[in-house]
């Protein structure tokens, strides 16, 4: 699976990336990134990232 930001409506709080390092981390620019496939092991923290998401810009996509 795989996770989605649309940077352009994130506002780098980091709850996602506090929530689920293993998929999101903060970019140099500021703006959350997914950097890693969501696994079986972390598909509950991403979505939980995914619902939390204060701007709703997370996507939780089935390949």
């Amino acid at each position: 699976m795989k996770a989605v930001i649309d940077r352009d409506g994130c506002i780098g709080c980091g709850l996602c990336a506090d929530t689920c390092p293993e998929v999101f981390r903060m970019a140099d620019d500021g703006l959350a990134e997914a950097y890693a496939e969501v696994t079986d092991e972390t598909y509950d923290t991403a979505k939980e990232a995914e619902e939390n998401c204060p701007t709703s810009v997370i996507t939780i996509e089935s390949e």
